[in-house]
């Protein structure tokens, strides 16, 4: 949530800021809004204090035995004016707070212009191009060859774009996750958390998707609760409503997860196979920063991501999204894009972004500096990183001409010493 008093004080600055998102919001409403808000909590609180002055006035006139009618309907007047306005500023505040929760994060400044993917910039490239003396196959025909991969019966038990993976692609997939897991925690220093995959609205709010992103959650109506999309939500919502002390920061999680998207919308962009699904595994990485922190933070949390897919030897890149392909919480976000052979398309694995304070904001996470003052803390999240694209990616980089697939070295230790996926595995 942006600070009110920056939108008040500086609003050209906050439009120019909005238009580089593509953001379609009524500024000028709620800076109106916020002002009427203001000139009503001004008149309450001179009417609450006009009424603390006639309420003592009644009460010394009737110690004195003197006559308090003409005082008392005064009082009454003023608390009905009282009643009045308590209701005023509670649909003002109501109405202020549903417009400010649709307001993008600002976007940092050096964030380059544009409106989607085509402006992103590519900030470097890693791993090698492996030369292939045969035509690649596509993941999916490969998970099927071999019977790691089943969607047909996936789509009988749940729909289409659910995946089922068996024998060995199933232990890839638990080899992955174990790996990226003690990469995080032995390596970068990160704590392991394993959180609740069902949060409330006010979980999802806190971090950004709701309300404007409701229709690509899963909702159980029952209880109001929804199945998580990324594992940043409940572990960024693990400090709400706390102060944290100085000396606590930085806060450092890693966390597994499922994440389920309904991705409503998004039906024949390339969702075939593992490239679009609505339930798939991640491991995600948030971090609590000083403001002063963040930046450097935001470098180091990629660094730890692209460690991932290079030790898979994967072949990937990393874009800087420009403004308006950002997501709605983040300041600055970068992209790690794998290769997929098979399909001679890049796919994107993690995007780690810088949120600043704005997810702070929104669940009310502070520390406390040296100087006892309270602020707000930056958040940062990263994918580091997600399963399914990650999976075709190391599927089609590592197939062989007779169709088997050889295990990076790295997961070996995490599929008992299997070093080639054939069939029947």
């Amino acid at each position: 949530m942006l600070e009110m008093a920056y939108i008040r004080e500086h609003p050209e600055e906050v439009r120019a800021a909005l238009r580089r998102r593509g953001a379609q919001v009524n500024l000028d409403e709620l800076i109106a809004l916020e002002a009427r808000r203001r000139d009503v909590l001004t008149v309450l609180n001179e009417k609450r204090a006009e009424r603390n002055r006639v309420s003592q006035e009644i009460g010394a006139r009737k110690r004195a035995g003197q006559d308090a009618s003409a005082l008392l309907e005064e009082m009454g007047r003023t608390a009905a004016a009282i009643k009045a306005r308590e209701s005023e500023l509670r649909g003002l505040e109501a109405r202020l707070e549903a417009l400010a929760l649709l307001l993008p994060n600002l976007p940092a400044a050096d964030v380059p212009e544009g409106t989607g993917a085509a402006q992103n910039v590519l900030v470097r490239e890693g791993g090698t191009q492996r030369a292939f003396d045969f035509t690649p196959k596509p993941h999916w025909e490969l998970g099927r060859a071999l019977d790691i991969l089943d969607f047909e019966r996936a789509s009988r038990m749940t729909g289409a774009s659910f995946p089922l993976y068996k024998g060995a692609g199933a232990q890839l997939e638990r080899a992955l996750i174990n790996y990226m897991l003690d990469l995080h925690v032995r390596e970068h220093g990160y704590r392991e958390v394993f959180p609740p995959f069902l949060v409330n609205r006010a979980a999802l709010t806190g971090t950004g998707q709701l309300p404007k992103a409701e229709e690509d959650m899963y909702r159980c109506e029952v209880d109001d609760f929804f199945l998580i999309p990324t594992a940043e939500v409940p572990v960024t919502n693990l400090h709400r409503d706390e102060i944290l002390g100085g000396d606590d920061l930085p806060l450092c999680y890693v966390a597994y997860s499922a994440c389920f998207r309904r991705e409503a919308g998004s039906y024949g962009r390339g969702t075939r196979g593992l490239m679009r699904v609505h339930q798939f595994n991640k491991v995600e990485l948030v971090r609590f920063e000083r403001p002063e922190d963040s930046p450097a933070a935001h470098d180091l949390m990629l660094q730890h991501a692209e460690t991932v897919v290079r030790s898979l030897g994967l072949r990937y890149r990393i874009m800087l999204l420009c403004a308006g392909d950002m997501g709605f919480s983040a300041a600055k976000c970068y992209d790690i894009e794998a290769w997929a052979p098979g399909i001679g398309a890049w796919m994107e694995v993690s995007s780690v972004s810088n949120c600043t304070d704005f997810q702070a904001r929104r669940c009310n996470i502070r520390w406390r500096g040296a100087d006892g003052k309270i602020r707000f803390v930056h958040t940062l999240n990263g994918s580091g990183v997600a399963l399914p694209r990650t999976m075709l990616a190391i599927l089609e980089t590592y197939q062989r001409a007779d169709g088997s697939i050889e295990v990076p070295a790295v997961l070996r230790p995490y599929m008992g010493g299997l070093e080639v996926i054939g069939p029947g595995r």
